[in-house]
């Protein structure tokens, strides 16, 4: 198990990238010293320079420059303020721990599913666009009632959304890299795809799982049947599924792109049958208060010598 070992009244000096994450880790204990830092404005000096441990920013966060590193000679432990890790996951000098903040947009982010499927299914968008121009149109469209719905990714987010989606008594099923009890592997992907009404993305970002959703997967999947990208853009293959949208065969609900923030006049924009919402899965208030509920319960287990929590393995 991973620990920050501090000697007996030894201060702990925490990056964080905000005054409110700053003042809850402070009050935690009067040997926790935090230090607003932004990478983007360069390499720690002073105090923070003496940090064990740093709090990226949550909005945009990437891998700073070796610069920054060298000027932590002391760091030990990244503490993310998100689940997804990809962009620091096996890029952090020798020695440094990387923990996530698993849990924290799990509710918000699988209420957007939920909240995705039932849209996109009942024909919400193409309602508001016939509002938008005073015309009432009569139709009939989907329904999540009894739907068989693949969740591929069995994690927090997944578990949740199989919760929330009980109610509607759909036929569910997960997929993840492994199968266990009550989880299909991804080997069973092209037996499992073509019965799917619904199948929903909420995997990490891994070297198995960039790319997998790519002509091939989508020709599996049933005519009518609904995609929907709560993981990351690059899991899937952006052409290929221009493709089936553009004939008309799939539709998709998407927080997620690649390429991310989607550019003006992207074909994505005005492809039929798609949902589109900016990465907004876990976007509500109560988010940021989980999030900085993970790093201060890391804070605390750094001071009682308890071992670090979420640590991310290799990607």
């Amino acid at each position: 198990m991973a620990h920050l070992h501090l000697e007996p009244g030894e201060p702990l000096h925490v990056l964080v990238p905000s005054r409110a994450i700053g003042a809850a880790v402070e009050a935690l204990s009067p040997r926790v010293r935090a230090h607003r830092v932004d990478a983007a404005d360069g390499p720690p000096a002073g105090e923070a320079a003496q940090a064990q441990v740093w709090v990226p920013r949550s909005n945009g966060a990437a891998l700073p420059g070796h610069d920054f590193f060298a000027a932590l000679p002391r760091l030990r432990v990244v503490q993310l303020l998100t689940a997804g890790a990809e962009n620091f996951a096996g890029r952090l000098p020798e020695g440094v721990v990387l923990c996530n903040a698993r849990g924290a947009h799990t509710p918000s982010t699988a209420e957007w599913v939920v909240t995705a499927v039932l849209a996109s299914l009942r024909g919400i968008p193409f309602f508001v666009g016939e509002q938008a121009v005073g015309r009432w149109s009569f139709g009939t469209h989907g329904s999540l009632v009894g739907a068989n719905v693949l969740v591929v990714g069995a994690g927090d987010i997944g578990r949740e959304i199989g919760r929330m989606l009980a109610g509607f008594d759909v036929r569910l099923t997960y997929v993840a890299r492994t199968a266990r009890d009550g989880v299909r592997s991804t080997a069973d992907l092209p037996e499992l795809l073509p019965d799917a009404d619904v199948v929903v993305l909420v995997v990490p970002v891994t070297s198995e799982t960039r790319g997998m959703v790519d002509a091939d997967f989508l020709g599996a999947m049933k005519d009518g049947a609904l995609l929907v990208n709560a993981a990351r853009g690059v899991v899937v293959d952006t052409d290929a599924l221009l493709a089936e949208l553009s004939s008309g065969r799939l539709r998709a609900a998407l927080d997620v792109t690649d390429p991310e923030p989607l550019p003006v006049g992207h074909p994505l924009w005005s492809a039929p049958g798609v949902l589109i919402t900016p990465h907004v899965g876990g976007a509500v208030p109560a988010t940021n208060e989980r999030a900085a509920a993970a790093v201060t319960d890391q804070i605390a287990r750094v001071l009682d010598g308890r071992p670090l929590g979420n640590v991310v393995g290799d990607y």
